[in-house]
């Protein structure tokens, strides 16, 4: 008989546990500590009712996520990768401008602000005070300082505490979200991790929720290494269902919002071409039948968000470690991108 050793966790995921540990209370502390600036933000974005958002990686993910919360209040805002700022710009007059940037270091965060000049209504979000970014802009600082693992947990969980922050002096009720960030979420993931065994690669989709799937995606392809990606639920539905099968996993996000009926839709879809599913539920609604369903109390927005993202950042993590040695140690990139 032989003794299986112990397998010992890669250094990689040990620092994400570490940022995870503690995202939820200092994504509190983000949201108590930024009243003044969420104020100006807050202020700005009614002065000029256009918000465009600006961000690389995870940061733009974010952005993603709250581009319908901000239309929610009447606000024309656009969720854009800087990247695309810098090479085919949208024009920022009469707009407030929120450049997100959680090491406030990265590269086309340093160039824009080079080429931009002086922009009356630009405010930045990050988690490092002493940053060029901070330097360049008034910013909502998270608490908690740079995030050190490699893919975005704390990061993610914070800079949405500074948009609740923002979004809360637009006037919307912040109990919700707080409740949901207070709330341990300790959905087990046994059988969405046993669904994707055999995938070669993921998609995930949303609707309302896309910008959270977006930011699964990006985590799950650098701790995974495997080509994992996002399609909102409409492009999903345009061509790429093409792909379903037994080999391509499948994960959406259903809130409860008005969208729930084309998530639902899509799951049935999924089911019946043979896609392994998992379906992160907000929506109130009867699972899918032929899903594994990672429920949540009936929740949208930003309350959504808070109750799915740690669920969905442990898949992640649990996921990549059945799929490669040194899960969470970069084999091609850095954790703060200082080229372009």
């Amino acid at each position: 008989m032989t003794m299986t050793a112990t397998r010992i966790r890669p250094a990689g995921l040990v620092a994400i546990d570490r940022e995870m540990a503690r995202q939820h209370a200092d994504a509190r502390a983000s949201f108590e500590h930024n009243t003044a600036m969420a104020a100006n933000v807050a202020a700005s974005i009614r002065k000029t009712g256009r918000l465009l958002l600006l961000g690389m990686g995870g940061s733009h993910a974010v952005s993603r996520a709250v581009e319908p919360l901000y239309r929610a209040h009447g606000i024309d805002a656009l969720a854009l990768a800087l990247s695309e700022q810098l090479g085919q710009p949208v024009p920022l007059d009469g707009k407030t401008v929120l450049v997100t940037s959680q090491s406030g270091e990265s590269a086309e965060v340093v160039r824009w602000f080079a080429e931009a000049g002086s922009v009356a209504d630009v405010f930045g979000l990050t988690l490092e005070g002493g940053s060029f970014l901070a330097r360049a802009a008034p910013c909502l600082v998270g608490a908690g300082g740079t995030e050190l693992a490699f893919a975005a947990t704390r990061s993610l969980t914070v800079t949405f505490a500074l948009h609740l922050a923002i979004l809360a002096a637009l006037g919307e009720d912040p109990s919700a979200a707080l409740g949901a960030l207070d709330q341990k979420q300790d959905n087990d993931i046994t059988q969405a991790l046993a669904a994707l065994e055999e995938v070669t690669t993921i998609v995930t989709s949303g609707r309302r929720l896309q910008g959270v799937a977006e930011a699964l995606a990006l985590g799950l392809t650098e701790l995974s290494r495997l080509p994992c990606f996002s399609l909102e639920g409409g492009q999903l539905r345009h061509g790429p269902m093409e792909m379903l099968g037994p080999k391509i996993g499948i994960i959406l996000f259903r809130g409860n919002d008005p969208t729930a009926e084309l998530v639902t839709a899509m799951a049935l879809s999924v089911v019946e071409a043979g896609a392994p599913l998992i379906v992160f539920d907000a929506s109130g609604q009867s699972p899918v039948a032929g899903a594994v369903t990672l429920s949540f109390k009936p929740a949208s927005g930003l309350a959504a968000i808070f109750a799915m993202l740690p669920v969905a950042q442990r898949l992640m993590i649990a996921f990549a470690d059945s799929r490669v040695d040194n899960a969470g140690t970069p084999v091609r990139s850095t954790k703060i991108t200082r080229s372009e």
